[in-house]
C-alpha cells in the first residue's frame, strides 16, 4: 500500500536525488500554483473545514458548557470490570456536589487540587466538580513516586490531592492532605473506608456561592516535556477546553451519520493525559455517549469489554494497537465484531502495525490525529471516506487551526510536500508554561504559533504526516536523520516486532544511528542481517552502524520510546 511508504522519507526535503558521493541533494517542488489552503505569501496553511464560532460570553466554564448540550444518552461511565456505572441523570449533579463539598472543605477559586489516580468513573466526577468550582485540577502518573509527587506538587502550590485508597497511607509523609477514592463505592458496603469521598458527592448540588469563572481562566496544569524534554507545567484555560470540545470532539462526531448517544466508547488511554482527558473526562460527556472505562489494560479484559458492552470505538495508543492486532489474529476476531472505529493518537505508530492492523479488520475504520498537551489536544484529526482511505496520515487540520511549516536551519516557510518544523496556531493553544517565561517565549511566538519541535510535512490534499520530534533528530556528517524512518523501515522486518533508533557519538561523524531491536521468538536474526536489511532501504548516509537486542523497547504510558533510557543503556554499554 503506497500510503505506508510516506513515512520513509529522506533528510530534509521530500523529492531528493542520491548525488555521486552518496550525498543527499534536495530537489524542491517547482509548483507555482497552490491550493486555496495554503498561502505562498504567509507560508500558511488553513483548516480545509469551514471555522466553527465558538462561544463569545466571557464567563462561560468548561463545564457549563458541556453540560449545556442536550443528548440521549443514558450511561455515561461504566466499570468494565464491575459493570457498575453513573448515568447520565446522576452525573452533573454529582459533578456540582463534588463542586460543593470542596467548597465546603475550604477549596476556593485558584487553588491547585492534584488528582493521582488510575482510570476510574469517578476521575471526571473529580476534574470537573474541581473546575466547576474555579479550582485548577493538576493530573499525574498514579505510578509517580514520592520525590516526582513532591516536586509536581510544590511547583504548581497544590493544596489537596485524591488518590487511590491503598495510596492514602503511603502518601502520609508529603505535606498534602489526600482524600481516597474507591474503585467501585457501593453504598452500605464500602462507604465508610471512603467516607471522605462519599460526603464529598453526597454535598447538596443546589450551592448558591458558586464563582464567576472567565474562559481566561486558567482550568488545569498538565505536565509536559514539550519541545526541550524537561517536564514543564502547561496551563489550560477554560477557553482552551471549549475549543477542544468543539473543534476536536464535537465537530468529529459532526462528519459521521450515526448519532453519538448510540456509541459505546473504551477507555484504556489514561485520563491523566491530555488525549485520555480530552475525549473520556470531558469532550465524549457533551455527545451522550457510553463511555466503558478500563482501570488498568489487560489485552484478555479488552476484549472481554469490547464484547460485552458492544464497544463501537477504540481510542488507543500505538502499543495497544499492536495488542489488539494480535488478540483478533489469535482468534478473539469474532468478539470484536461491534467495533466501527480504531483511533490512533498521543505518539507515532510505525507502518508496519497499521497494514497489520487493516489487513486483520478490515472492516473497522482506522483514523491517526494529532495534537500536543501545548495545544490541547487540537491539531489534527483523520477523516476517511468510502473513496480515500489515508491511514498513514494524522490527517486534516481541525477547524480554527492553522499551521506553518519551517525550515529548522533557515527558518522560512516551506510548501506542501516539504518537510519542516510543525508550528500551529489556534484557540487550542496553551496560555504558557508555569513560572517558565523563557520556555514559553521559546515555544510560542509573537503571531501565537506554538513551535511543537516535531519534523512533519503537508501533502498535496492538506493530510499532514508527522515524521519525528526535531530534538531526536540524529546529526550525521551534516544530515538530519530522523528515527522513526529506520523505525519503519526495521519493524517491516518478518522477524522483528518492535524497534528504536537513536543516535550515539561518533568522533568523525558527530553522531550515528544505533538500533534496539526486539525480535520474535526462536527467530535466529543477528545484527549483520538487520543492518544489511536497512542498508538495502536507505539513503547510504542513513543506514544502521549498531544493532542492540532487547526483549522490550521502554515506552511511556501514551506509547512514546522513552529515548532518553535508551542513550543512558547505550551509555552503561560503551
Amino acid at each position: 500500500m503506497a500510503t505506508f511508504l510516506k513515512t520513509q522519507l529522506n533528510s530534509h526535503a521530500i523529492e531528493s536525488e542520491e548525488s555521486g558521493n552518496g550525498e543527499v541533494e534536495k530537489n524542491p517542488s517547482k509548483t507555482l500554483s497552490f491550493p486555496f489552503w495554503y498561502c505562498a505569501e504567509t507560508g500558511i496553511y488553513s483548516s480545509k473545514y469551514p471555522s466553527i464560532k465558538l462561544p463569545e460570553d466571557p464567563f462561560l466554564d468548561v463545564v457549563s458548557f458541556i453540560f449545556s448540550h442536550k443528548n440521549g444518552g443514558v450511561s455515561a461511565l461504566v466499570d468494565s470490570t464491575s459493570g457498575n456505572s453513573i448515568s447520565y441523570s446522576e452525573l452533573y449533579p454529582m459533578v456540582k456536589s463534588m463542586a460543593s463539598g470542596l467548597h465546603q472543605r475550604g477549596v476556593s477559586k485558584g487553588d491547585v487540587v492534584l488528582i493521582l489516580l488510575p482510570n476510574s468513573i469517578y476521575f471526571p466526577v473529580i476534574l470537573l466538580g474541581v473546575l466547576a468550582l474555579g479550582a485548577i485540577a493538576t493530573t499525574m502518573n498514579p505510578f509517580s513516586n514520592l520525590l516526582e509527587i513532591k516536586k509536581q506538587a510544590l511547583d504548581c502550590c497544590v493544596t489537596l490531592a485524591f488518590t487511590s485508597n491503598d495510596k492514602v497511607d503511603k502518601l502520609s509523609t508529603l505535606d498534602i492532605p489526600f482524600i481516597g477514592v474507591p474503585e467501585i463505592l457501593v453504598s452500605g458496603l464500602n462507604c465508610s473506608e471512603s467516607s471522605v469521598f462519599y460526603e464529598l458527592i453526597s454535598c447538596d448540588p443546589n450551592w448558591a456561592s458558586r464563582p464567576k469563572i472567565s474562559q481566561q481562566d486558567t482550568a488545569a496544569i498538565l505536565y509536559s516535556s514539550g519541545t526541550t524534554g524537561v517536564g514543564k507545567g502547561v496551563i489550560l484555560t477554560h477557553g482552551n477546553f471549549i475549543a477542544m470540545v468543539e473543534t476536536f470532539v464535537r465537530f468529529e462526531a459532526s462528519q459521521y451519520e450515526y448519532s453519538s448517544s448510540e456509541n459505546v466508547y473504551l477507555d484504556v488511554t489514561p485520563m491523566f493525559h491530555v488525549y485520555g482527558l480530552s475525549l473520556f473526562v470531558m469532550g465524549l460527556l457533551s455527545l451522550g455517549t457510553t463511555i466503558v472505562v478500563m482501570r488498568k489494560f489487560d489485552a484478555d479484559e479488552m476484549v472481554k469489554a469490547i464484547e460485552r458492552y458492544n464497544v463501537t470505538h477504540f481510542p488507543l495508543v500505538p502499543p495497544l494497537l499492536m495488542a489488539l492486532t494480535r488478540r483478533a489474529k489469535d482468534g478473539a476476531l469474532s468478539s470484536m465484531k461491534s467495533l466501527k472505529q480504531v483511533s490512533c493518537g498521543a505518539a507515532p505508530v510505525n507502518p508496519k502495525s497499521i497494514e497489520d492492523f487493516v489487513h486483520t479488520l478490515p472492516d473497522v475504520d482506522f483514523i491517526q490525529g494529532y495534537g500536543m498537551t501545548e495545544s490541547t489536544a487540537i491539531g489534527t484529526r483523520g477523516y476517511n471516506t468510502e473513496k480515500l482511505h489515508n491511514y498513514s496520515s494524522v490527517g486534516l487540520l481541525a477547524p480554527n487551526m492553522q499551521a506553518k511549516v519551517v525550515d529548522w536551519i533557515t527558518g522560512s516557510t516551506l510548501a506542501p510536500n516539504c518537510m519542516g518544523e510543525l508550528w500551529l496556531c489556534g484557540p487550542g493553544v496553551m496560555k504558557g508554561y508555569l513560572n517558565n517565561l523563557e520556555a514559553t517565549k521559546s515555544t510560542i511566538d509573537d503571531n501565537g504559533y506554538l513551535h511543537t519541535g516535531d519534523i512533519a510535512y503537508f501533502d498535496e490534499e492538506g493530510y499532514l504526516y508527522v515524521i519525528d520530534r526535531l530534538k531526536e533528530t540524529i546529526k550525521y556528517k551534516g544530515f538530519q536523520i530522523a528515527p522513526a524512518d529506520l523505525e519503519a523501515v526495521l519493524v517491516s522486518h518478518p522477524d522483528i516486532i518492535d524497534a528504536a533508533v537513536i543516535g550515539a557519538r561518533d568522533e568523525e561523524a558527530g553522531e550515528i544511528p544505533v538500533a534496539f531491536v526486539v525480535k520474535r521468538d526462536g527467530c535466529a536474526v543477528s545484527q549483520t542481517d538487520v543492518i544489511n536489511f536497512v542498508t538495502k532501504q536507505v539513503a547510504p548516509f542513513k543506514k544502521i552502524r549498531k544493532v542492540y537486542f532487547r526483549a522490550s523497547i521502554p515506552r511511556s504510558a501514551a506509547g512514546k520510546i522513552l529515548r532518553k533510557e535508551l542513550r543512558n543503556l547505550l551509555t552503561s554499554k560503551l
